[in-house]
């Protein structure tokens, strides 16, 4: 049992050569170190190495029919056996063909007749260098998968970290029923929409959606400021008190931007401050903080602009009960370039029935 395991440990040696006598010279010399199979042409190589792949092909340069610089070619031109390491074999000493037998994938020549410890010590120097770049492989796939699973782990964190902070914020404001993923299924429908029809395609292509969806969800992180008095008010804001209110956005920008100096995920805290202080922008400039117009806002927040009044027109809130789906979607269409941006209306407009089914599927899951 130990001969054999010591057999198939053995490394596989490919010794390819037209004079028979050189073929069993070679067996010779290396079949007391490693398992020899010899081929007296290219061509039946080449037909073995559909069934079986060695460590080392040793391949004679001058051959009729198909000499050694066609065989290599053809084995570097197949994903299967181009890492297979050939040596060259000639009775030719020329630094021209040299030359060309390395620069088409060889890793060595050797010149017959050859010395058997010569022989010998070079294909264990080359395999050695062959077994090292496969574990420095080995090593660095391995390196990279323990480096993306720690990553996928501190994405997952700080996401899982940000999601209650909007969700603690979400609660203060007795906005309950899955408000975030609400507002991220809808803008999910609207990229989706635009991205069909063509729409904003130079800011889309260039966006991580899925970074874009996640980062939607601190849109209202600035109302973790606000009173609860003022959050939770049942009746009509006052305009002081509204006024304090409308000051979310500008907090949001302001705690996301203090976050943003001390990380190195730019993007996706970007899109971040972006949603939480333009969300309440107007297409006609009537809307706060900034009083930005038209395409002055950001598509971020023209986007979450629909989604958010959508939600918030569909549910109850301490102010007010819920609107149906219709009035909800008669109020959008009728503040179609004055609250909304008018295309974005329109992409809305077609899909408004995955609105509802999407309020819907969330309401039979709570």
């Amino acid at each position: 049992m130990d001969n054999e395991n010591a057999a198939a440990k053995r490394k596989t040696i490919f010794l390819v050569d037209d004079n028979i006598t050189n073929l069993t010279m070679g067996r010779n010399v290396l079949s007391g170190h490693y398992n020899v199979a010899t081929v007296d042409s290219g061509e039946r190589m080449l037909k073995m190495l559909e069934k079986n792949i060695p460590d080392m092909i040793l391949l004679d340069v001058e051959m009729p029919e198909m000499n050694g610089y066609d065989v290599i070619k053809i084995i570097k031109s197949k994903k299967e056996t181009k890492n297979i390491p050939v040596i060259f074999l000639t009775a030719k000493s020329d630094n021209d063909n040299e030359l060309e037998g390395l620069s088409l994938g060889a890793i060595d020549y050797i010149i017959k007749p050859f010395s058997p410890p010569l022989l010998l010590k070079r294909i264990e120097t080359h395999l050695l260098v062959e077994s090292q770049k496969k574990e420095l492989w080995n090593y660095n796939q391995n390196l990279q998968s323990l480096v993306e699973a720690k990553t996928k782990t501190v994405l997952e964190l700080q996401n899982a970290i940000l999601r209650a902070m909007a969700e603690l914020v979400e609660n203060r404001d007795d906005i309950t029923g899955k408000h975030l993923e609400r507002t991220q299924s809808y803008l999910n429908l609207l990229i989706a929409a635009i991205s069909k029809h063509g729409l904003y395609t130079d800011e889309v292509n260039n966006w991580n959606i899925d970074l874009v969806l996640l980062s939607s969800q601190l849109h209202d992180v600035g109302k973790i400021v606000v009173k609860d008095e003022i959050l939770k008010k049942p009746g009509k804001l006052t305009d002081a008190e509204f006024a304090e209110i409308k000051k979310h956005t500008i907090f949001g920008e302001k705690i996301i931007e203090k976050i943003k100096r001390n990380a190195t995920e730019h993007e996706f805290l970007e899109h971040a401050r972006i949603f939480a202080v333009t969300h309440h922008e107007k297409w006609d400039g009537n809307g706060y903080p900034r009083k930005l117009k038209e395409l002055d806002i950001p598509l971020q927040g023209r986007l979450m602009a629909i989604a958010d009044v959508y939600d918030a027109l569909v549910s109850d809130r301490p102010y007010k009960k819920a609107f149906s789906h219709e009035e909800a979607v008669k109020i959008i269409s009728e503040n179609r370039g004055t609250h909304f941006d008018p295309d974005l209306v329109d992409i809305f407009l077609e899909i408004a029935d995955k609105f509802n089914e999407t309020a819907n599927s969330f309401k039979q899951s709570s």
